[in-house]
């Protein structure tokens, strides 16, 4: 488990045909003051944007552009305009960077805890 990799995301979802995407557990996020999310690969001295083959893989070092946590908790809203503004800019952030719209928000363990956009 580690930061929010947008590369291998946005291969992922273009392997699948993904035309939503469900962004979960965030809640847990809320007591960060910084979030990095992987944008990119090095892979000998160069960066890309696009998932390495195998063989390129193992030497990939990631690539992180941080973003400001919101340091608070988000249990409970169940409006994706009462989010925090922070929380809010790092969702919108991974949905530029992967290139399909996060439709659903999960902001609590509960398959009641969802946040539809």
């Amino acid at each position: 488990m580690g930061w929010f990799d947008a590369v291998a995301t946005r291969y992922g979802c273009r392997m699948q045909g993904a035309t939503q995407v469900a962004l979960t557990v965030l809640d847990v996020l809320g007591y960060l003051e910084e979030l990095p999310v992987c944008v990119g690969y090095e892979i000998d001295g160069v960066v890309t944007k696009d998932f390495p083959t195998t063989v390129k893989l193992a030497k990939a070092k990631p690539v992180y552009v941080n973003l400001p946590g919101w340091n608070q908790e988000i249990r409970g809203i169940t409006k994706y305009e009462e989010l925090p503004e922070n929380c809010r800019k790092y969702i919108e952030f991974i949905e530029k960077e992967i290139g399909v719209p996060v439709t659903m928000v999960s902001n609590g363990p509960g398959r009641d805890e969802i946040i539809y956009r």
